[in-house]
């Protein structure tokens, strides 16, 4: 009877010890058993890059992580059902997602999230973004993205800075209900209107369609014969933009800025074809996302409501530099 006594006391002594091991990670997961989702907004170069970028730090964390369908197409009609089957399998801990609207997609994700899989919103949020304050889109742990407004308005500044301050000036973007693009679109007004002599004739709205990018902005040129600058917001808007303007024999006339690195305006620019690219930090995103998904289910850390990776600028100086072939988006 003692010794078996002696047994209990030593057992309960070891389940003492490792107690605070089991209370460290608030929320409770094992961190073996994590599975994460990734759902990208649409099948282009930027979210192949943040995919890879997940990956990486999902292996190194030793998370699985699945990645669901890249969408063919912009819109919440395209993505719920992807995501919604991706979800379906079961046993999801946490969701990385570009929603691809501001509104359409609180639903379905609060949905998710009653079901206890957690949220973090990649590149584009719900509602104003702002998940500190209660509301119905506030539930996210975080969203983790470029901060848009600040790029738009960096790009109008150093667009008026090649166009000497002065003249019309044209905007091509893709969705009025995604707050990425809605950011960029603010962002480059607000800093178009420090320059007086620096005017904005107007904004159309692809719908992520390249074709249509390049088919308005052709007509704007026409409409417009003394635009002298033009901004693509998106890989889909810029390289739509810039076709137009070579197809119309205007570089060099038409200042071009472009939003995101693809290889494709990258080498545009390496051709002296665009002017100007802001390129984003995808795979910088996706890691991120992954790193902290796992640091909140693990440990119970406190998670920042937003977090902000940088952006860098490419030109025509330093376009070929070593250290700048990181920023391009690759798969």
């Amino acid at each position: 009877m003692k010794k078996i006594i002696t047994v209990l006391a030593a057992l309960l002594l070891i389940a003492a010890i490792n107690l605070p091991l089991f209370a460290a990670g608030s929320p409770g997961v094992d961190e073996e058993e994590l599975t994460f989702l990734f759902v990208p907004g649409v099948s282009d170069p930027f979210y192949y890059t943040m995919e890879r970028g997940a990956k990486e730090k999902a292996a190194e964390l030793g998370v699985t992580l699945i990645v669901a369908e890249f969408a063919k197409a912009w819109g919440p009609e395209h993505q719920v059902p992807i995501l919604e089957a991706a979800a379906a399998r079961g046993g999801i801990d946490l969701i990385l997602i570009a929603p691809t609207s501001i509104d359409a997609l609180i639903a379905p994700l609060k949905k998710l999230y009653d079901q206890d899989i957690e949220i973090i919103t990649v590149d584009t949020y719900l509602g104003d973004g702002d998940y500190s304050k209660s509301s119905e889109y506030s539930f996210p742990l975080t969203y983790i993205g470029t901060d848009n407004e600040l790029g738009g308005e960096k790009v109008a500044e150093k667009l008026a800075e090649i166009l000497g301050e002065k003249g019309k000036v044209y905007i091509n973007t893709t969705n009025p209900d995604v707050s990425s693009v809605m950011g960029r679109v603010s962002g480059f007004k607000k800093g178009a209107a420090k320059f007086p002599d620096i005017e904005v004739v107007g904004v159309d709205y692809n719908l992520d369609v390249q074709q249509t990018a390049q088919e308005q902005t052709l007509a704007k040129l026409q409409a417009n014969p003394d635009i002298v600058g033009v901004f693509g917001t998106n890989v889909f808007s810029a390289q739509g933009a810039y076709q137009a303007v070579v197809n119309a024999g205007l570089i060099g006339a038409v200042k071009i800025a472009c939003w995101d690195a693809t290889v494709e305006l990258i080498n545009a620019l390496k051709e002296g074809q665009i002017d100007l690219l802001l390129a984003q930090k995808p795979a910088e995103i996706g890691s991120l996302a992954v790193e902290w998904g796992f640091k909140y289910l693990t440990e119970g850390a406190e998670v920042p409501k937003k977090i902000i990776p940088g952006f860098v600028f490419f030109t025509s100086e330093n376009v070929n530099d070593a250290d700048m072939q990181q920023f391009i988006y690759k798969k």
